[in-house]
């Protein structure tokens, strides 16, 4: 089983990873005795501190991060100032509405009072007369209204009145609706682009950050976070925009008609500010609370689901319910804390603005009274003090959805200013360097290295691996195995000394120039949801049927793919789950045997064969291997006696380096390795490879090989 090159794990590798997955903490600590133990915690910690906000913390910087999000908004611009200027306009006729619609009340109300009044009399001798008889209150009431003593209701200007209103806002409700288009649209454009400013993002993000957080985590705030900020931006940005041109809208026009109600109409706007400051402080630190627990269920299902078959084996499935059942409650109490305490804005709010509305409305029939206004401007400014009200109820209740959308984009823009790699491009300068390697002579020029400052992994390493050479790799778990192969593909950047290629320092060269010289097969088999073929080409992308086929039939891909029903167009699923492991191991080797590298990397590459598939392999390998350096990390040592060089390494540095033979007779390390891995069996030297147990980190027998189905 090959390490892995966690940040200042020292390459504590899988083993104890997947110990620590299952619950198996005795075996883990026998790995990380010592000095490893205490950096294993390191590691935790640094994973905790990465995932971003934990359960109880809110947002880091609301305003900051709000402002963000809104100059995301910005290639849409031209679309923002549109929808804005047609929300003017729809706003401007629907808060003009009341107005002209209080004035068909005016005509009504006058059209009634003037019918009961004596015909042939002015409006000045009704008002003398009212006062004459003692009634003051009549005759104030009557001096502020436009009625003509005994003319009844005027059907026609009252039609005239109600035709405006109607076609005000039937215009109003199509301005709105095509400011709703044009803020839909950019919402939309920004969240498409975030998408993609994310997924670039990742290709640019180092190993190492991978390496430090869970792909749950990384899934949920790619997914869940986003579709948040979505839905917030949906169900807020229009509306908000749209209560806020209706709030100053409304304003001018209660000012218009009575600048003392208006003050009454405003005294609510502290209470409002109060109950938004309580309920938006709590909501916003529930909201983040909820969407960070969503990220570690996602996490949690993620791990079981990947180690499925891992769980069932070890009985650890009772212990993942019970883990994930905790983590399932913590994200329901997150998220019904946040719900119900955001819920709690509209009523509240309602209340505040009913009390509002009864000041208005007793102010408001006093003035009615004293003449000082007319009915139907007092029954305009109750409606304006309404829609005054409802804005601010939607800006408040708007207020804690903005929270949860918030709390999604601080979750986002952590992943989007994580440290990237280094940029690069193509120059003359790498494309002349690039141009000269041909060979694939590899050194090691007393290289440093460490995952965690002031822990060193590798110091003073140098070696040289010649054109054509198969440089093997051995050493216990966490000896720095793959760390080595990982410094030679710049997975990660040496701290000190240089290495080269055909005498070219390979950070002369840019990445993508360096990968595309080297061959690489992994333990672990990836294939990706396609056909055989399309999985084989991956290798090359621009490589011919034929050569697909040459290299299959090299591998012995050949041999299993031509008895399935349909060949090489046969779709492999999400985890290729139709194949054997052995058979998707194959996939692999000639994947890389399309891609003829200068440079060739095995990661104990026939772990997943059965042995006599493995001498096939075997076989195929040293003829890709005619003419390139090839570095192979092996746990089982039978598969790397005819190497050219076995280096053996321990704590970063090699111990030992030399023949298979050779390293025999100097009884040292590679002597003490080999002893443990066939103690108790059939020295492999006397009765063929694959006789002994595949025990190479000298930790115990390791699994059976899976079979190929060949």
């Amino acid at each position: 089983m090959s390490e892995t090159t966690t940040p200042g794990a020292r390459g504590t590798g899988d083993d104890t990873k997947r110990a620590q997955a299952t619950g198996a903490q005795a075996p883990a600590a026998a790995v990380l005795a010592g000095d490893e133990a205490s950096e294993a915690a390191e590691i935790a910690a640094e994973k905790s501190a990465e995932r971003g906000l934990r359960p109880g913390q809110s947002a880091k910087a609301f305003g900051p991060s709000a402002r963000r999000l809104l100059r995301e908004i910005g290639p849409e611009r031209p679309y923002a100032i549109a929808g804005v200027l047609v929300g003017i306009v729809g706003v401007a006729l629907s808060v003009v509405g009341p107005k002209i619609l209080g004035r068909a009340t005016d005509i009504v109300f006058e059209g009634l009072i003037g019918k009961n009044l004596p015909a042939g009399t002015t409006k000045e001798q009704a008002i003398a007369g009212l006062r004459a008889q003692g009634n003051t209150r009549m005759a104030d009431m009557l001096s502020g209204m436009d009625v003509t003593p005994g003319q009844g209701i005027d059907f026609t200007a009252l039609h005239h009145v109600l035709l405006l209103v109607i076609g005000l806002y039937v215009a109003a409700s199509a301005f709105t609706w095509f400011q709703g288009w044009l803020l839909n649209r950019i919402i939309f454009r920004m969240v498409y682009r975030l998408r993609r400013d994310i997924e670039e993002k990742i290709h640019r993000l180092p190993l190492a950050y991978f390496d430090r957080m869970r792909r749950g985590e990384i899934l949920s705030r790619v997914t869940n976070d986003i579709d948040n900020i979505q839905n917030t931006l949906i169900n807020t940005l229009t509306g908000l925009v749209n209560a806020i041109l209706t709030l100053i809208g409304v304003i001018v026009m209660m000012i218009t008609l009575s600048w003392q109600l208006t003050l009454i109409a405003m005294a609510i706007i502290p209470l409002v500010g109060i109950i938004t400051a309580i309920v938006g402080k709590r909501s916003q630190r529930l909201f983040q609370q909820q969407w960070d627990a969503t990220g570690k269920v996602n996490a949690e299902v993620e791990e079981a689901f990947s180690g499925h078959e891992l769980v069932n084996v070890f009985g650890r499935r009772r212990e993942v319910s019970a883990r994930f059942e905790e983590r399932n409650a913590e994200m329901y109490r997150a998220s019904f804390g946040a719900q119900f305490v955001s819920s709690l804005m509209m009523p509240l709010m309602m209340f505040v603005g009913n009390l509002g509305y009864v000041g208005v409305a007793v102010a408001g029939g006093l003035k009615v009274v004293s003449g000082s206004m007319s009915l139907g401007d007092v029954q305009a400014f109750i409606q304006y003090s309404r829609q005054f009200t409802q804005p601010l109820s939607q800006v408040a209740s708007m207020a804690t959805m903005l929270q949860s959308g918030v709390a999604s984009a601080e979750r986002v823009f952590e992943l989007m200013d994580a440290d990237e790699q280094e940029p690069e491009s193509a120059d003359q300068v790498s494309r002349a360097a690039a141009a000269r390697i041909r060979e694939g002579r590899v050194e090691f020029d007393h290289v440093s290295f460490s995952y965690t400052e002031g822990q060193d992994l590798i110091s003073d390493l140098s070696l040289v691996a010649e054109p054509g050479e198969t440089v093997a790799i051995v050493g216990p778990t966490g000896a720095g195995k793959t760390t080595l192969v990982n410094l030679i593909m710049r997975f990660y950047e040496i701290d000190g000394g240089a290495i080269t290629l055909d005498g070219v320092d390979i950070r002369d060269l840019t990445r993508r120039q360096l990968r595309e010289r080297t061959g690489m097969v992994l333990q672990d088999t990836w294939l990706f949801q396609g056909t055989i073929m399309e999985n084989l080409r991956y290798g090359r992308l621009d490589a011919t049927d034929e050569e697909v086929l040459e290299a299959a039939r090299v591998t012995h891909v050949d041999d299993f793919v031509r008895h399935l029903p349909e060949g090489y167009e046969t779709v492999l699923d999400d985890e290729a789950s139709n194949i054997s492991a052995g058979e998707k191991q194959l996939l692999t080797i000639a994947r890389a045997f399309l891609r003829r590298p200068s440079l060739l990397i095995l990661d104990e590459a026939t772990s997943s064969v059965d042995t006599r598939t493995e001498r096939l392999v075997q076989t195929a390998m040293n003829r890709l291997r005619e003419g390139r350096t090839s570095f192979v990390i092996a746990h089982r040592l039978s598969t790397i006696r005819d190497a050219d060089l076995i280096l053996v390494m321990e704590h970063g540095d090699i111990v030992e380096q030399g023949t298979h033979d050779e390293l025999l007779a100097a009884d040292g390390a590679y002597a003490r390795l080999y002893r443990s891995q066939f103690e108790g069996g059939t020295d492999p030297d006397t009765e063929g490879d694959g006789a002994g147990a595949d025990a190479g980190d000298g930790v115990g027998p390791a699994p059976a090989s899976a079979g190929t189905g060949v």
